[in-house]
């Protein structure tokens, strides 16, 4: 696992994430301008302490693709996120603002492994 330095974010210009929907849910706020890393923190709780990921990791989170275990019918709709070692990311991709789950690697293998 990569160690990421915390930058000072006492000055950080926060602004809501396009990410985030329109109705007061998932509000998500990222901090832009800090080199190699991004600071994210939850926009109803911006006293608690916010997340810094590096680039990478916020990179893949936002990245999804439809996984070739979805049918072409608009129906079992996975989108999976690639880039974080260990982890597999995946979001029902026909209401991708709603949560999604991380799972490790072994677990998403399981699982897939399951279904054959």
């Amino acid at each position: 696992m990569t160690h990421v330095s915390r930058p000072d974010l006492s000055a950080a210009a926060w602004r809501k994430s396009s990410y985030s929907n329109t109705q007061g849910g998932e509000c998500v706020e990222v901090a832009d301008g800090y080199t190699g890393v991004v600071p994210v923190r939850d926009s109803k709780s911006p006293h608690h302490p916010a997340l810094v990921v590096t680039d990478g990791a916020w990179g893949a989170f936002i990245e999804w693709r439809k996984s070739s275990y979805s049918n072409t019918q608009g129906g079992d709709c996975i989108e999976v996120a690639d880039g974080l070692p260990g982890l597999v990311p995946v979001r029902d991709s026909k209401n991708p603002a709603r949560p999604g789950l991380i799972v490790s690697d072994g677990a998403w293998g399981a699982f897939i492994g399951s279904l054959a």
